[in-house]
């Protein structure tokens, strides 16, 4: 009877720990389909193409996350406006996680969307915000919005909440843009989104990025920054293409320590004619 009994225990046991296995496998099998869907839906609603003009050069880069589903709310746009201009976004939403990932792809759709409505950065901006105030969520994003008329290089930019952008003229000369900027979307109503002008120079470039690129647990948003704008003078003065740059300012972002999702867009121009920037340029109305 006793061996019985210890035999009884054991299949007890073995049965028992059959069961946590299982269990277990049903987890990592749940996690990993979790996983993949947030893939997919992360890389469904960023572009696959950019949009394409003599002379310019869009190239972007994404990072995912390194916590939760590896995805996160950080995005970027290219697309070619109706009156033939190039419209240019980048954004952060609130979050690491497929919801998080799903408003972005709300926040992308709305404001191209709107976009064939009213090209103006900063009424797009007012526009999108109060679109996404109506969907009742409690997350909201961060956002530029710049239109760029490749023919003369002028652009418009109006920022909502997010980093400003970094600029880089052929001669070497970088800095950021000082541009004034309006609350992130989706928090208040009725707020405005100033509108700066700017002419992207040939042979320079503009360079937008997320907070994943330049703020992490060894470095601060304005040395994350001055990073760039070193990476941006050199790539000028070494007349690096936009891939190469962009590629460059992704591979300064991994020792910034984070665990953020990251984007890079950046823009150049080349064709006949010199445009020098002196500086960054002021917001619309003072110039």
């Amino acid at each position: 009877m006793p061996r019985k009994r210890s035999t009884d225990e054991g299949d007890e046991l073995l049965a028992r720990l059959g069961s946590l296995t299982a269990q277990a496998r049903e987890r990592a099998e749940l996690q990993r389909s979790q996983v993949e869907l947030a893939i997919a839906l992360q890389r469904g609603m960023l572009p696959r193409d950019l949009p394409a003009a003599p002379g310019l050069h869009i190239a972007v880069r994404y990072t995912p996350a390194n916590l939760g589903l590896n995805v996160g709310g950080d995005w970027y746009d290219a697309f070619t406006l109706p009156d033939g201009r190039i419209g240019l976004a980048i954004g952060d939403v609130q979050g690491h996680n497929i919801e998080a990932t799903v408003f972005m792809g709300q926040v992308r759709a709305g404001l191209r969307a709107l976009a064939s409505v009213t090209g103006d950065p900063g009424e797009l901006l007012s526009r999108t915000n109060d679109l996404l105030l109506s969907l009742g969520t409690d997350l909201f994003a961060t956002c530029t919005f710049m239109r760029l008329d490749p023919a003369t290089g002028v652009l418009e930019s109006a920022r909502a909440g997010h980093i400003p952008f970094v600029w880089a003229t052929a001669d070497g000369r970088a800095g950021v843009a000082d541009d004034e900027g309006g609350p992130p979307l989706g928090i208040d109503s009725c707020v405005e989104f100033p509108v700066s002008r700017h002419r992207l120079t040939t042979g320079g470039h503009f360079v937008l990025v997320t907070d994943g690129v330049v703020e992490g647990p060894s470095l601060d948003i304005d040395d994350g920054l001055e990073q760039v704008v070193s990476l941006a003078g050199i790539a000028a003065v070494a007349g690096l293409a936009a891939p190469a740059l962009a590629a460059a300012v992704m591979k300064g972002a991994e020792g910034v320590g984070h665990d953020d999702d990251a984007a890079v867009l950046v823009v150049g121009l080349d064709g006949p004619g010199r445009h020098h920037m002196t500086g960054p340029a002021r917001p619309a109305g003072h110039v």
